[in-house]
């Protein structure tokens, strides 16, 4: 048995990328940023924040969505699975591209509209129910 999921909560890091294909198809990239909070060990040393930038893909309708109501700088709950991908570049060097293929997600801005729709039905939101901090 074997499990490839990915759950990350961070913010969005440019306007997503969307890309439209056969049939109204679309697909939107954007990248997300994590980030584990530094801290100071008990010698005083202080060890920095970490923040990691993440790939992430979504297709047809949940790219749409995407498209609507995320930006630059918004808050994101994700669930996907990693994909991995390799390509030549225009030097002729092969690169790998290492993406977060979304197939949940819930939107955590608290500038979030009411009229923004949920990219899928899921959990209640932290928005549905006030004593919850996330949404797991």
């Amino acid at each position: 048995m074997s499990v490839n999921k990915v759950i990350l909560i961070g913010n969005v890091g440019r306007e997503p990328n969307v890309r439209y294909y056969d049939r109204d198809q679309a697909v939107a990239s954007l990248t997300l940023a994590t980030t584990e909070r530094g801290y100071q060990l008990q010698n005083g040393t202080q060890v920095p924040d970490r923040t990691e930038w993440h790939n992430l893909v979504f297709w047809g309708g949940m790219a749409k969505t995407v498209e609507k109501y995320v930006h630059k700088g918004d808050k994101l709950y994700v669930e996907g699975t990693i994909r991995s991908r390799s390509y030549d570049d225009k030097n002729g060097v092969n690169r790998t591209v290492v993406e977060i293929y979304v197939n949940n997600m819930e939107m955590l801005s608290r500038t979030q509209t009411a009229a923004a729709p949920a990219a899928q039905p899921a959990a209640p939101s932290a928005q549905d129910t006030p004593d919850v901090q996330a949404p797991f």
